[in-house]
């Protein structure tokens, strides 16, 4: 696989969200937002990029039978340094996000990176892998919250849409509307890749 391609898997066809289908409590959980989408797709690419780069370097020298919990203490340090950082530099994005940052230690994706990928390849191959997971978690992130802040608030980004404003659908913010989008968008991909094939 050429470093291109590395980097461009994750964004459409190794997706973590719409492909693996990994990390999806968070995902349901912080797309009632473009902000809150935003915030957890970059803290996660960070830890992603961290954390892939520190296994891989380490990959050698981790004895096989302790290989998760150190996986895990090196995820947990780059997790916390990002929830410091949201939490001095952007409060309100802190208390929206709450909990979720701290659970990003145990997001599958994160792990599943760490142990299917960082864990038998280079630094550079583990860093590209992570930047272009990263990016296809964010995008997918955004793509749910797009629809479920116009559809569900009227908003985007917390600035009113006049022709969505009027009358939101709020069960779109709510899980049953995110599962919904959720469930849509993959229909779509699945779509669109089969109508690529075909031709």
């Amino acid at each position: 696989m050429t470093m291109l391609q590395q980097l461009t898997k994750g964004i459409w066809k190794e997706n973590p969200i719409f492909v693996i289908a990994l990390g999806i409590c968070p995902t349901l959980a912080v797309t009632s937002s473009m902000t809150n989408a935003l915030g957890m797709g970059i803290a996660a690419t960070f830890v992603l990029i961290g954390s892939n780069l520190i296994i891989s370097l380490l990959r050698h020298l981790v004895p096989a039978k302790i290989r998760i919990p150190v996986f895990i203490m090196v995820i947990a340090t780059f997790v916390t340094m990002i929830d410091k950082l949201i939490a001095a530099y952007s409060p309100a994005l802190s208390a929206s996000l709450g909990i979720f940052i701290p659970l990003i230690v145990v997001n599958c994706i994160i792990l599943g990176r760490a142990e299917a990928f960082a864990s038998k390849n280079g630094p550079l191959e583990s860093v590209l892998d992570a930047i272009g997971m990263g990016i296809g978690f964010t995008i997918a992130l955004s793509c749910l919250a797009f629809f479920r802040e116009l559809l569900g608030e009227g908003k985007l980004y917390g600035f009113p849409i006049p022709l969505f404003k009027a009358d939101p659908a709020l069960i779109m913010i709510m899980a049953p509307g995110g599962f919904m989008v959720f469930g849509l968008l993959i229909a779509l991909k699945r779509h669109l890749e089969a109508k690529g094939a075909t031709k």
